[in-house]
């Protein structure tokens, strides 16, 4: 599967773009409004859409693009050229739309109704809570002192990072009682 192309952009007027990687051009399919902003050397993250008839390519700017991209397919009644427009919206907008509950966000885009927006919500809300975890398993924020005090007391990167999606508190202190408490239930 094709990961990635680093190649000169042709033809940008439509979708899909053309990208031409040693002599062979490729289809490309990309939100509208990165379009705008390609320039003439580009390196695009692609997203290979395989199915009984086509090879569709899907490119972004950033892999946290793709990774979203990605993970809208996972809803059953999201497809490629929905997710497409949904991203196209901003990853930002999305995961805080999704963070928020904002249904109305997703009804504003074509073909998309309440129900799949709805099912988007639930389904990725989770989801993009793993992808939050990467984040904090980076040791950014206030996180990084009570990671630190659970590992020095033997749990373990998993444990610590469920418990920290559970507990409340507001204090540092409070947070790691709680960690505690919630790691202590069988």
């Amino acid at each position: 599967m094709i990961g990635l192309l680093k190649g000169t952009v042709e033809h940008v007027t439509t979708n899909p773009i053309l990208v031409v990687v040693g002599g062979v051009g490729y289809n490309v399919y990309v939100p509208d409004n990165l379009r705008g902003k390609l320039t003439k050397q580009e390196i695009l993250f692609i997203h290979t859409h395989v199915t009984d008839d086509a090879i569709t390519l899907f490119g972004f700017a950033k892999e946290e693009d793709l990774m979203l991209f990605e993970l809208l397919l996972t809803v059953s009644g999201i497809g490629p050229k929905t997710a497409l427009a949904i991203i196209d919206r901003g990853s930002q907008y999305v995961r805080g739309a999704i963070n928020k509950n904002d249904v109305d966000f997703f009804t504003m885009i074509p073909r998309l109704g309440k129900k799949n927006a709805q099912k988007i919500i639930i389904e990725l809300r989770n989801k993009l809570g793993a992808i939050t975890e990467l984040d904090l398993a980076a040791g950014d924020g206030e996180t990084k002192p009570i990671r630190q005090a659970l590992e020095s007391m033997g749990f373990g990167r998993e444990e610590i990072m469920e418990a920290l999606k559970n507990v409340g508190g507001t204090t540092v202190e409070e947070k790691i009682r709680e960690a505690l408490k919630y790691l202590g239930k069988p």
